[in-house]
């Protein structure tokens, strides 16, 4: 093979890494510049994070995985402030861990 053919084939390589059929691969960071918009599908809609222990997080927060639903919600009785307090809470650190609040 002449030089040529074996850049071209390197380059071929390169490519077929990076560009596939249905999705792109990145190694590098993906940096979007100021007054760009990422525009999504008007029919069924975009999904980030496609299952629940993919990790994901906003604002330079540590990403972590997608975190049980919460249970024990408040529906009647005498301690109905102090159950509905600790939701809120959790809530709250919740959207903390994604970045969502400081």
């Amino acid at each position: 093979m002449n030089p040529l053919e074996l850049r071209i084939k390197e380059l071929e390589e390169r490519l077929e890494k990076f560009d596939k059929r249905d999705k792109f691969i990145t190694y590098k960071l993906t940096q979007i510049l100021d007054g760009r918009n990422i525009q999504t599908g008007r029919t069924t809609g975009t999904r980030i994070a496609t299952a629940t222990d993919q990790k994901l997080g906003f604002y330079g927060v540590t990403p972590v995985v997608q975190r049980a639903t919460l249970t024990g919600i408040a529906s009647g009785g005498g301690d109905n402030d102090g159950i509905a307090r600790t939701r809120c809470d959790a809530i709250v650190t919740r959207l903390q861990e994604l970045g969502f609040l400081a």
